[in-house]
Protein backbone atom coordinates (compact mmCIF):
# COMPACT_ATOMS: atom_id res chain seq x y z
CA UNK A 1 0.00 0.00 0.00
CA UNK A 2 0.94 3.28 -1.18
CA UNK A 3 1.36 5.89 1.76
CA UNK A 4 0.25 9.79 0.90
CA UNK A 5 0.24 12.46 3.06
CA UNK A 6 -1.50 14.45 0.74
CA UNK A 7 -4.30 11.88 -0.19
CA UNK A 8 -4.66 11.28 3.58
CA UNK A 9 -7.79 12.03 5.49
CA UNK A 10 -6.73 15.44 7.90
CA UNK A 11 -7.94 15.86 11.12
CA UNK A 12 -8.06 20.16 11.91
CA UNK A 13 -8.89 19.45 15.73
CA UNK A 14 -9.03 16.39 18.52
CA UNK A 15 -12.81 16.09 17.80
CA UNK A 16 -12.92 15.60 13.95
CA UNK A 17 -9.97 12.77 14.36
CA UNK A 18 -12.12 10.93 16.95
CA UNK A 19 -15.01 11.07 15.07
CA UNK A 20 -13.20 9.90 11.88
CA UNK A 21 -12.22 7.01 14.69
CA UNK A 22 -15.43 6.30 15.36
CA UNK A 23 -16.47 5.85 11.87
CA UNK A 24 -13.80 3.64 10.95
CA UNK A 25 -14.39 1.55 14.05
CA UNK A 26 -18.09 1.61 13.15
CA UNK A 27 -17.29 0.25 9.95
CA UNK A 28 -14.42 -1.96 10.70
CA UNK A 29 -12.06 -0.43 8.68
CA UNK A 30 -8.54 -0.26 9.26
CA UNK A 31 -6.42 3.25 9.57
CA UNK A 32 -2.98 3.99 9.35
CA UNK A 33 -1.84 6.95 11.15
CA UNK A 34 0.93 9.08 9.88
CA UNK A 35 2.83 12.11 11.08
CA UNK A 36 5.35 13.71 8.92
CA UNK A 37 5.78 10.24 6.83
CA UNK A 38 9.38 9.84 6.96
CA UNK A 39 9.17 7.03 9.41
CA UNK A 40 6.43 5.05 7.62
CA UNK A 41 8.08 2.99 6.12
CA UNK A 42 9.54 1.33 9.66
CA UNK A 43 7.62 -1.90 10.80
CA UNK A 44 5.36 -4.44 8.66
CA UNK A 45 3.25 -3.10 5.51
CA UNK A 46 0.16 -2.40 7.27
CA UNK A 47 -3.03 -3.47 5.27
CA UNK A 48 -5.27 -0.22 5.83
CA UNK A 49 -8.61 0.91 3.88
CA UNK A 50 -8.12 4.49 5.14
CA UNK A 51 -4.72 6.64 5.99
CA UNK A 52 -4.97 9.26 8.60
CA UNK A 53 -2.78 12.10 8.89
CA UNK A 54 -2.51 14.43 11.79
CA UNK A 55 -0.45 17.02 9.58
CA UNK A 56 -3.27 19.42 10.46
CA UNK A 57 -3.01 19.29 14.19
CA UNK A 58 -0.38 21.09 14.88
CA UNK A 59 1.48 23.97 16.99
CA UNK A 60 3.04 24.43 20.43
CA UNK A 61 -0.43 24.51 23.64
CA UNK A 62 2.13 25.34 26.22
CA UNK A 63 5.43 26.09 26.53
CA UNK A 64 6.79 27.47 29.89
CA UNK A 65 10.67 27.82 30.11
CA UNK A 66 10.82 28.89 32.95
CA UNK A 67 9.27 25.34 34.39
CA UNK A 68 11.11 23.75 31.24
CA UNK A 69 8.10 21.90 30.25
CA UNK A 70 6.40 22.04 26.65
CA UNK A 71 2.81 20.67 25.09
CA UNK A 72 2.83 20.03 21.71
CA UNK A 73 0.09 19.00 19.19
CA UNK A 74 1.73 15.46 17.46
CA UNK A 75 1.12 16.68 14.04
CA UNK A 76 3.91 19.46 14.81
CA UNK A 77 6.90 19.18 12.58
CA UNK A 78 9.99 18.88 15.10
CA UNK A 79 11.62 21.46 13.19
CA UNK A 80 9.39 23.93 14.84
CA UNK A 81 9.63 22.80 17.67
CA UNK A 82 12.73 22.67 17.96
CA UNK A 83 13.08 26.50 16.63
CA UNK A 84 11.00 27.69 19.41
CA UNK A 85 13.28 25.99 22.50
CA UNK A 86 16.24 27.28 20.44
CA UNK A 87 15.03 30.69 20.58
CA UNK A 88 15.41 29.91 24.77
CA UNK A 89 18.21 28.29 24.83
CA UNK A 90 16.49 24.85 25.79
CA UNK A 91 16.32 21.38 24.03
CA UNK A 92 14.78 17.72 24.17
CA UNK A 93 17.13 16.12 26.17
CA UNK A 94 16.81 12.84 23.89
CA UNK A 95 18.40 14.14 21.14
CA UNK A 96 15.82 12.74 18.69
CA UNK A 97 17.47 11.62 15.54
CA UNK A 98 16.07 12.02 12.06
CA UNK A 99 16.35 8.66 9.78
CA UNK A 100 15.28 10.90 6.34
CA UNK A 101 18.79 9.89 4.85
CA UNK A 102 19.06 6.69 5.79
CA UNK A 103 15.30 5.46 5.04
CA UNK A 104 15.06 7.31 1.71
CA UNK A 105 12.00 9.10 2.73
CA UNK A 106 10.80 13.04 2.34
CA UNK A 107 8.71 14.81 4.31
CA UNK A 108 9.37 16.42 8.10
CA UNK A 109 9.67 14.26 11.20
CA UNK A 110 6.94 15.50 13.32
CA UNK A 111 6.51 15.01 17.23
CA UNK A 112 4.36 12.11 17.12
CA UNK A 113 6.04 10.60 14.80
CA UNK A 114 9.13 11.14 17.33
CA UNK A 115 6.88 10.08 20.13
CA UNK A 116 5.33 7.26 18.62
CA UNK A 117 8.32 5.38 17.51
CA UNK A 118 10.30 6.51 20.49
CA UNK A 119 13.18 8.18 18.61
CA UNK A 120 16.37 8.88 20.83
CA UNK A 121 19.86 9.96 20.36
CA UNK A 122 23.56 9.61 21.75
CA UNK A 123 22.57 11.57 25.13
CA UNK A 124 20.00 8.76 25.95
CA UNK A 125 23.07 7.17 27.70
CA UNK A 126 23.21 10.73 29.99
CA UNK A 127 19.49 11.85 30.09
CA UNK A 128 17.37 8.86 29.16
CA UNK A 129 15.47 8.04 26.35
CA UNK A 130 12.21 9.76 24.67
CA UNK A 131 9.77 8.25 26.90
CA UNK A 132 11.99 9.62 29.90
CA UNK A 133 11.22 12.79 28.81
CA UNK A 134 7.45 12.44 28.16
CA UNK A 135 5.32 13.20 31.38
CA UNK A 136 1.32 13.38 29.60
CA UNK A 137 -0.18 12.59 26.89
CA UNK A 138 -3.51 12.83 24.94
CA UNK A 139 -4.90 10.30 22.46
CA UNK A 140 -7.66 8.70 20.75
CA UNK A 141 -8.44 4.85 21.02
CA UNK A 142 -9.34 2.49 18.79
CA UNK A 143 -13.35 3.21 19.71
CA UNK A 144 -12.86 6.98 19.32
CA UNK A 145 -13.00 7.90 22.66
CA UNK A 146 -10.30 11.23 24.16
CA UNK A 147 -8.24 9.99 26.75
CA UNK A 148 -5.39 11.43 28.42
CA UNK A 149 -2.55 10.48 31.11
CA UNK A 150 -0.68 12.93 32.94
CA UNK A 151 -0.56 16.78 32.33
CA UNK A 152 -4.08 18.52 31.50
CA UNK A 153 -7.08 16.58 31.07
CA UNK A 154 -10.66 15.16 28.98
CA UNK A 155 -10.96 11.76 30.51
CA UNK A 156 -7.86 10.28 32.77
CA UNK A 157 -7.28 6.87 33.14
CA UNK A 158 -5.72 5.30 35.72
CA UNK A 159 -4.34 2.08 36.50
CA UNK A 160 -1.49 2.41 33.90
CA UNK A 161 1.37 4.58 32.71
CA UNK A 162 -0.30 5.45 29.46
CA UNK A 163 2.68 8.19 29.06
CA UNK A 164 5.49 4.90 28.88
CA UNK A 165 3.21 3.00 27.21
CA UNK A 166 1.83 4.71 24.02
CA UNK A 167 5.84 5.91 23.43
CA UNK A 168 6.90 3.41 21.24
CA UNK A 169 3.74 1.85 20.56
CA UNK A 170 3.73 2.78 16.63
CA UNK A 171 0.05 4.00 16.92
CA UNK A 172 -1.09 0.70 17.48
CA UNK A 173 -2.91 1.89 21.18
CA UNK A 174 -4.13 4.88 20.03
CA UNK A 175 -3.94 7.75 17.99
CA UNK A 176 -1.82 10.87 19.98
CA UNK A 177 -3.10 14.13 19.49
CA UNK A 178 -0.59 15.63 22.16
CA UNK A 179 2.49 15.25 23.95
CA UNK A 180 3.92 17.36 27.63
CA UNK A 181 7.80 16.70 27.26
CA UNK A 182 10.25 18.08 30.29
CA UNK A 183 13.38 19.98 28.60
CA UNK A 184 16.55 20.81 29.61
CA UNK A 185 18.44 24.33 28.86
CA UNK A 186 21.20 23.85 26.07
CA UNK A 187 24.59 23.20 27.03
CA UNK A 188 27.35 26.27 26.59
CA UNK A 189 29.71 24.06 25.04
CA UNK A 190 30.96 20.63 24.10
CA UNK A 191 33.71 18.65 23.41
CA UNK A 192 34.79 15.66 21.27
CA UNK A 193 37.90 13.18 22.31
CA UNK A 194 38.88 11.11 19.25
CA UNK A 195 40.99 7.93 19.45
CA UNK A 196 41.75 5.73 16.84
CA UNK A 197 43.09 2.19 16.04
CA UNK A 198 41.43 0.39 18.11
CA UNK A 199 39.66 -2.95 17.44
CA UNK A 200 36.16 -3.60 18.68
CA UNK A 201 36.88 -4.68 22.37
CA UNK A 202 39.29 -2.17 23.10
CA UNK A 203 37.12 0.54 21.91
CA UNK A 204 34.02 -1.03 24.20
CA UNK A 205 36.28 -0.94 26.44
CA UNK A 206 37.65 2.52 26.78
CA UNK A 207 34.41 3.33 26.17
CA UNK A 208 32.84 2.11 29.05
CA UNK A 209 36.12 3.32 30.84
CA UNK A 210 34.73 6.65 30.25
CA UNK A 211 31.54 6.36 30.87
CA UNK A 212 32.10 5.28 34.26
CA UNK A 213 34.48 8.15 35.12
CA UNK A 214 33.05 11.18 37.05
CA UNK A 215 33.39 13.55 33.84
CA UNK A 216 29.73 13.52 32.69
CA UNK A 217 30.02 12.03 29.17
CA UNK A 218 26.70 12.32 27.16
CA UNK A 219 27.68 10.86 24.18
CA UNK A 220 30.06 7.08 23.36
CA UNK A 221 30.28 5.29 20.06
CA UNK A 222 32.52 3.86 17.81
CA UNK A 223 32.74 3.11 14.40
CA UNK A 224 34.62 0.03 13.14
CA UNK A 225 36.56 -0.16 9.74
CA UNK A 226 39.88 0.82 8.09
CA UNK A 227 39.65 4.14 9.85
CA UNK A 228 38.18 3.23 13.28
CA UNK A 229 37.64 5.71 15.86
CA UNK A 230 35.61 5.97 18.92
CA UNK A 231 33.68 9.44 19.72
CA UNK A 232 33.48 10.60 23.62
CA UNK A 233 31.19 13.91 23.84
CA UNK A 234 31.20 16.05 26.91
CA UNK A 235 28.61 18.91 27.36
CA UNK A 236 28.21 21.88 29.72
CA UNK A 237 30.17 25.31 30.67
CA UNK A 238 33.08 25.93 28.73
CA UNK A 239 35.51 25.75 31.83
CA UNK A 240 33.88 22.50 33.13
CA UNK A 241 34.01 21.21 29.43
CA UNK A 242 37.91 22.21 29.09
CA UNK A 243 38.37 20.40 32.83
CA UNK A 244 36.77 17.41 31.84
CA UNK A 245 38.03 16.66 28.75
CA UNK A 246 41.36 17.24 29.67
CA UNK A 247 40.78 14.82 32.83
CA UNK A 248 39.24 12.10 30.31
CA UNK A 249 42.64 12.74 27.71
CA UNK A 250 44.09 11.46 31.02
CA UNK A 251 42.44 8.72 32.06
CA UNK A 252 41.77 7.11 28.57
CA UNK A 253 45.73 7.95 28.57
CA UNK A 254 46.47 3.88 28.14
CA UNK A 255 44.42 3.57 25.13
CA UNK A 256 46.49 5.97 23.46
CA UNK A 257 46.27 10.16 22.66
CA UNK A 258 42.66 11.13 21.96
CA UNK A 259 42.29 14.01 20.26
CA UNK A 260 39.89 16.99 21.80
CA UNK A 261 37.76 19.09 18.96
CA UNK A 262 35.81 21.86 20.29
CA UNK A 263 34.80 23.55 17.64
CA UNK A 264 30.71 23.86 17.74
CA UNK A 265 29.58 23.18 13.99
CA UNK A 266 31.95 20.01 13.72
CA UNK A 267 30.47 18.50 17.27
CA UNK A 268 26.89 18.82 15.59
CA UNK A 269 27.77 17.47 12.58
CA UNK A 270 29.36 14.04 14.45
CA UNK A 271 26.95 13.65 17.07
CA UNK A 272 23.96 14.14 14.24
CA UNK A 273 25.71 11.54 11.72
CA UNK A 274 25.90 8.90 14.74
CA UNK A 275 22.14 9.60 15.55
CA UNK A 276 20.93 9.77 12.16
CA UNK A 277 23.13 6.59 11.33
CA UNK A 278 24.35 8.55 8.72
CA UNK A 279 27.33 6.15 7.99
CA UNK A 280 24.92 3.33 6.18
CA UNK A 281 22.64 5.93 4.47
CA UNK A 282 23.77 5.65 0.91
CA UNK A 283 25.08 2.07 1.28
CA UNK A 284 22.54 -0.33 0.32
CA UNK A 285 21.82 -3.28 2.28
CA UNK A 286 19.09 -4.00 5.28
CA UNK A 287 19.97 -1.93 8.84
CA UNK A 288 19.35 -3.40 11.98
CA UNK A 289 18.93 -1.59 15.42
CA UNK A 290 20.04 -4.15 18.13
CA UNK A 291 19.71 -3.62 22.27
CA UNK A 292 22.13 -5.09 24.50
CA UNK A 293 24.65 -4.64 27.21
CA UNK A 294 27.54 -2.79 26.44
CA UNK A 295 29.94 -5.04 27.57
CA UNK A 296 28.33 -7.91 25.68
CA UNK A 297 28.37 -5.94 21.82
CA UNK A 298 32.13 -6.79 20.85
CA UNK A 299 31.05 -10.53 21.38
CA UNK A 300 27.68 -10.37 19.59
CA UNK A 301 29.17 -8.46 16.40
CA UNK A 302 31.97 -11.24 16.16
CA UNK A 303 29.71 -14.09 16.26
CA UNK A 304 27.80 -12.32 13.59
CA UNK A 305 30.93 -11.84 11.03
CA UNK A 306 31.35 -15.24 12.10
CA UNK A 307 28.46 -16.56 9.56
CA UNK A 308 27.21 -13.16 7.83
CA UNK A 309 28.74 -10.34 5.87
CA UNK A 310 27.75 -7.51 8.72
CA UNK A 311 29.48 -3.81 9.07
CA UNK A 312 29.09 -2.32 12.63
CA UNK A 313 28.13 0.81 14.32
CA UNK A 314 27.84 0.96 18.65
CA UNK A 315 26.50 3.94 20.10
CA UNK A 316 25.28 4.40 23.94
CA UNK A 317 28.85 3.16 25.05
CA UNK A 318 28.17 -0.10 23.24
CA UNK A 319 24.54 -0.52 24.41
CA UNK A 320 23.06 0.02 20.99
CA UNK A 321 24.33 -1.54 17.95
CA UNK A 322 23.56 -0.95 14.27
CA UNK A 323 24.03 -3.45 12.13
CA UNK A 324 23.68 -3.46 7.63
CA UNK A 325 23.65 -6.85 6.17
CA UNK A 326 22.79 -7.98 2.96
CA UNK A 327 18.89 -7.86 1.62
CA UNK A 328 19.17 -12.09 0.93
CA UNK A 329 17.02 -14.24 1.85
CA UNK A 330 15.87 -13.22 6.10
CA UNK A 331 18.51 -10.45 5.86
CA UNK A 332 20.47 -11.84 8.22
CA UNK A 333 17.40 -12.40 10.76
CA UNK A 334 18.15 -15.67 11.86
CA UNK A 335 22.11 -15.16 12.48
CA UNK A 336 21.21 -12.04 14.51
CA UNK A 337 18.62 -13.48 16.70
CA UNK A 338 20.48 -16.54 17.42
CA UNK A 339 23.48 -14.81 18.45
CA UNK A 340 21.25 -12.42 20.84
CA UNK A 341 19.16 -15.07 22.23
CA UNK A 342 21.60 -15.90 25.14
CA UNK A 343 22.49 -12.05 25.95
CA UNK A 344 19.13 -10.93 26.40
CA UNK A 345 19.36 -8.63 23.80
CA UNK A 346 16.40 -6.62 21.54
CA UNK A 347 17.07 -6.91 17.59
CA UNK A 348 14.87 -4.71 15.40
CA UNK A 349 14.74 -4.06 11.26
CA UNK A 350 14.97 -0.51 10.45
CA UNK A 351 15.59 -0.37 7.07
CA UNK A 352 14.27 -3.35 4.33
CA UNK A 353 12.39 -3.37 1.47
CA UNK A 354 8.63 -3.85 1.68
CA UNK A 355 8.85 -7.70 0.61
CA UNK A 356 11.07 -8.35 3.12
CA UNK A 357 9.41 -6.10 6.38
CA UNK A 358 6.30 -8.48 4.85
CA UNK A 359 8.16 -11.96 5.16
CA UNK A 360 11.28 -10.52 8.01
CA UNK A 361 9.78 -10.42 12.02
CA UNK A 362 10.71 -7.03 12.22
CA UNK A 363 10.43 -6.79 15.94
CA UNK A 364 12.04 -8.87 18.55
CA UNK A 365 9.33 -12.14 19.60
CA UNK A 366 7.56 -11.35 22.93
CA UNK A 367 7.76 -13.79 25.62
CA UNK A 368 4.49 -15.80 26.33
CA UNK A 369 3.64 -13.60 29.05
CA UNK A 370 4.71 -10.03 27.78
CA UNK A 371 2.74 -10.64 24.51
CA UNK A 372 -0.53 -12.10 26.43
CA UNK A 373 0.20 -8.74 27.80
CA UNK A 374 0.47 -6.49 24.87
CA UNK A 375 -2.59 -8.66 23.19
CA UNK A 376 -4.60 -7.68 26.36
CA UNK A 377 -3.69 -3.69 26.05
CA UNK A 378 -4.61 -3.90 22.34
CA UNK A 379 -8.00 -5.67 23.38
CA UNK A 380 -8.73 -2.46 25.43
CA UNK A 381 -7.61 0.36 23.55
CA UNK A 382 -8.58 -0.75 20.22
CA UNK A 383 -11.00 -3.60 20.46
CA UNK A 384 -11.80 -3.64 16.89
CA UNK A 385 -8.27 -3.86 16.08
CA UNK A 386 -8.32 -0.69 13.22
CA UNK A 387 -5.15 1.43 14.58
CA UNK A 388 -2.32 0.75 12.24
CA UNK A 389 -3.04 -3.31 12.22
CA UNK A 390 -0.23 -5.64 11.96
CA UNK A 391 2.80 -2.89 11.76
CA UNK A 392 4.21 -4.24 14.80
CA UNK A 393 3.20 -8.24 14.79
CA UNK A 394 5.05 -10.95 14.10
CA UNK A 395 5.51 -12.96 10.94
Amino acid sequence: MSLSVSKALKPANEAELAEMVREAASSGDAIRILGGGTRSSIGRPAEAKRVLSLAGMSGITLYEPAALTVVVKAGTPLAELQAALDAESQMLPFEPADYRALLGSGGEPSVGGMFATGTSGPRRIQAGACRDSAIGVRFVDGSGEVLKSGGRVMKNVTGYDLVKLQCGAYGTLGVVTEIALKLLPKPETAATLILGGLDDTRAVNALSRALASPYGVSGAAHLPGDQAMILIRVEGFENSVAHRSEALQRELSEFGEAEIRVDAAENARLWHGIGNVEKFADMAGAVWRVSLKPSDAPKLVAGIKSTLDAEAIYDWGGGLVWLRTAEEGDAGSSVIRDALAPLGGYATLIRASENTRRNVAVFQSESSIVAAISAALRRQFDPKDILNPGLTSSV
